[in-house]
């Protein structure tokens, strides 16, 4: 590869979980912060300081409120700790002992912390001066950090424990790598990110918002954000109908004694609201209903509402059901992380004999889905169980029959896949897409489920061909997973700039007087008509502002009108893929941008 053409390649940015080198760095960085606070704030007291997947965290009860200008500080002190040039000293200790020491610190939080870990119980020193519990990796001294890479980047709230009724905690968030290119790197895509940010965009360009007396978490959809969700449902939808697929609709609560059979009550439950109730004695015999967090019980009802027979099965189950899930408000994030969202749910009830072909035919329509939204950068995840964990429903043998059908897929359709142990669903294991988005960030997305345990608990039949009954197999799939996350994410892809079929107005025309006014509506009007979502600016602005306003909200397709477009009956268009097309006719405008819009293309 020529120089120059190495020289525009963009920096490989490794996860912390993909380098034990990183992984070592940003443990011991995080200690080299909590010690430098202590330094500086000495009535701080440290609680958790863990490394994420591209920095670290420190979590401190402070009397003080850590500032921008502390965060500066603070980094100094760091560079001086580093300089220093303190050796990292892994010891093992008893938990006698390490209670002892942490008595003598006076520090409550580290107590706490000790009864939560299994021996050994470690501590790691920063030469004589600061020790901390931590199971590890560090370097093996603070020169092996280079204080050129290293970065404090916020300040922001959290609760011990991650529990809204304990102490409220700052979280100091910093990023640590090997080379200050890396770390130049990391901060450009940030500041890209913050420009592509969905939550910014979103309000700009009028999607959606999030109001307080409705309640965090709980997005509120605009006329422009309801067209883009409208498009890509009735997308999936078609796509769905040309599959077999038959749409059910299906209520936001139900009994709880719904979610007892189907085990999420027991296994879920603290991810779920609180149930209703209709008094005190209901609530303590647990009579009452709760919202929803999953649509499956409710479809597997549909199915058992009668006996089905062979002949009917595959039977696949569609719905966009909106679920609701009690995430903590410290963990919701815009629409990737939300109390309330639509899941593009389906349920597919097959027999043994179907599963494999059933299964791969899923995975065709989400690549299919992927396709046409230009997202191209995936891979597959194997979400399995982890054997050690109690956590999971059902039998053995169901699970390595489960795990063997997704594992015969992929390798059948020659995926690029990873297995992963603990991922799975309580109830059965799944495949994962995991996107890769613009700035090297990983989202999932889609995902597929193969189901022995609950036709199992719902005791599930249908007649096979010699009369016998016999159980069905599930497949849950949803291709878009939750519909508010894709919605985020393809708006920070895209930055904004939506695909011309999925941009909530895709024309906008821009009249140079007054005097144009009623061509552009006649024009916006004749599009309508045929499903293009055309609007005629009749604001009366300078045309540079209504240019200027039309690029801002990123419309794909402008025309600009005049005497002679009014005179020959035609636009001159102007798009954001293609740049200046000049002078066409208003039918040959409209017939290429329907043929544009059905066919997923630019005009």
């Amino acid at each position: 590869m020529p120089e120059a053409e190495q020289a525009q390649q963009p920096l490989k940015l490794l996860r912390t979980s993909e380098s034990e080198s990183l992984k070592k760095i940003r443990h011991t960085t995080s200690h080299i912060m909590a010690m430098a606070v202590q330094k500086l704030f000495p009535q701080a007291q440290v609680t958790i300081g863990p490394w994420t997947e591209n920095g670290f965290y420190y979590d401190f009860d402070s009397p003080d409120s850590f500032t921008e200008k502390d965060l500066k500080k603070i980094r100094k002190e760091m560079i001086k700790i580093i300089n220093r040039k303190l050796p990292v000293v892994r010891e093992e200790v008893s938990r006698e002992e390490a209670k002892r020491r942490i008595e003598d610190l006076g520090e409550p939080y580290k107590l706490e912390i000790l009864d939560s870990i299994n021996e050994p119980i470690t501590i790691y020193h920063l030469g004589e001066q600061w020790w901390d519990l931590c199971a590890g990796p560090h370097v093996e001294s603070t020169a092996d950090i280079n204080p050129k890479a290293i970065a404090l980047e916020s300040v922001a709230g959290a609760y011990w424990r991650g529990d809204e009724t304990k102490a409220q905690l700052q979280r100091i968030y910093g990023t640590a790598w090997e080379t200050p290119e890396q770390l130049e790197e990391h901060q450009r895509r940030k500041a890209e990110a913050l420009k592509r940010d969905h939550r910014k965009l979103g309000k700009e360009l009028g999607l959606f918002i999030f109001a307080d007396p409705v309640g965090p978490g709980l997005p509120l959809w605009t006329p422009k954000g309801t067209i883009l969700r409208s498009q890509l449902e009735d997308f999936l939808k078609q796509e769905q109908i040309k599959r077999g697929y038959l749409p059910v609709v299906t209520p936001h609560l139900a009994k709880i004694d719904l979610f007892k059979i189907s085990g999420h009550w027991q296994n879920y439950k603290e991810d779920m609201f609180p149930m209703m109730a209709e008094d005190a004695t209901a609530a303590e015999a647990e009579q009452g209903f709760v919202l929803k967090p999953m649509n499956c019980p409710f479809h597997i009802q549909i199915y058992k509402s009668e006996l089905r027979s062979y002949k009917e099965l595959p039977m696949r189950l569609a719905e966009f059901g909106t679920v609701y899930r009690y995430e903590q408000s410290g963990e919701l994030g815009g629409l990737t992380r939300v109390r309330g969202f639509t899941v593009d749910d389906s349920h597919l009830f097959v027999t043994p004999e179907q599963l494999d072909d059933e299964f791969l035919k899923v995975v065709d329509l989400i690549l299919s889905v992927f396709k046409s939204l230009q997202l191209t950068k995936f891979k597959a995840r194997l979400s399995f169980r982890d054997p050690e964990s109690d956590k999971y429903i059902g039998s053995d043998l169901a699970w390595d029959k489960a795990e063997n059908a997704i594992r015969r897929a992929v390798e059948k359709m020659g995926m690029n896949y990873f297995e992963a142990l603990g991922e799975a669903a309580f109830y059965g294991p799944k495949l994962d897409f995991i996107f890769e988005d613009a700035l090297g960030r990983e989202w999932q997305l889609g995902t597929v489920q193969v189901d022995y345990n609950l036709p199992e608990r719902f005791e599930l039949e249908y007649v096979a061909e010699d009369g016998s009954r016999q159980r069905p197999i599930m497949i849950h799939r949803a291709p878009f997973g939750s519909l508010e996350r894709l919605i985020g994410i393809l708006i920070e892809e895209y930055a904004g700039d939506f695909p011309l079929w999925l941009a909530p107005v895709q024309v906008r025309l821009l009249p140079v007087r007054d005097a144009h006014f009623d061509y552009v509506r006649e024009v916006a009007a004749k599009m309508r008509e045929v499903g293009i979502r055309a609007e005629a600016d009749t604001s009366g602005e300078r045309l540079g502002k209504m240019i200027r306003n039309a690029e801002k909200q990123k419309i794909p397709v402008m025309s600009v009108v005049g005497d002679q477009e009014v005179s020959d009956n035609t636009l001159s268009i102007r798009t954001r893929a293609s740049g200046e097309l000049g002078a066409i006719a208003v039918s040959e405008v409209m017939t290429k941008l329907t043929e544009a819009i059905s066919a997923h293309t630019n005009f």
